[in-house]
């Protein structure tokens, strides 16, 4: 995340490589061109009007985090719930702040709020720039799964600590990142995950990018959607 913000925008592992390491997950495709989700093994590739499509194998991504989902803790909502309070009752049902969860909400949603980057061009700006024109777009009365992590907060910098979504729609043609939702009913399903494996590039703008940068958490909470 540190190489996102430092513009580092180009990656050398395929979609066909991640896919060997996790079938759940999310992220983002070379160029920061959109959004990624991973779900049941597929990897999907979320483009900045809105749409979903398969992503080719051949594909390659700068930033990914991908796991086996196993789920642990299955969680029921029956009634209209805002972002914050699915979050909180996620965070009161978990062991420990200091383990990784995969979360997957699948359900109806009354509103989903998402943006998705678009794609940039060399010489790349850094993310808080890119993020500056995303394209934001609110889905309503909708079906699909927020897929995603609670990260801890000693992995800022590696990865987004604290909740990091990505939507997909029931139909598969559409979502974003997630910036806001209300689920009116459905299920939270908690993966909980203990080992953390960490591939750098060892070629490129990565070798030569300023990754203790100042207000590193401030900086990914203006890229991610954050006031």
């Amino acid at each position: 995340m540190s190489a996102l913000l430092d513009g580092v925008y180009d990656g050398d592992v395929t979609i066909e490589e991640l896919l060997r390491h996790g079938d759940f997950g999310l992220g983002t495709f070379n160029r920061l061109d959109g959004e990624m989700v991973v779900l049941d093994g597929v990897c999907h590739h979320l483009h900045a009007d809105g749409s979903a499509t398969v992503a080719d194998s051949a594909d390659r991504t700068p930033f990914a985090a991908v796991t086996h989902f196993t789920p642990s803790n299955t969680l029921t909502v029956d009634a209209p719930t805002s972002r914050a309070d699915v979050l909180a009752l996620i965070d009161r049902t978990i062991e420990s702040p200091n383990l990784i969860y995969a979360i997957r909400v699948t359900g109806t949603f009354s509103t989903v709020h998402t943006r998705t980057v678009k794609a940039q061009t060399p010489p790349y700006p850094p993310l808080t720039e890119a993020s500056d024109g995303q394209a934001v777009k609110t889905f309503e009365q909708v079906d699909g799964d927020l897929v995603g992590f609670r990260t801890p907060e000693f992995e800022q910098g590696i990865s987004m600590a604290g909740y990091h979504l990505h939507f997909l729609d029931a139909a598969r043609t559409s979502g974003g990142h997630v910036l806001d939702f209300t689920l009116d009913s459905g299920h939270v399903e908690i993966s909980t995950a203990s080992e953390l494996h960490l591939r750098l590039p060892t070629s490129g703008a990565f070798l030569h990018a300023d990754l203790a940068g100042e207000d590193v958490s401030a900086q990914i909470h203006h890229a991610e959607g954050g006031d």
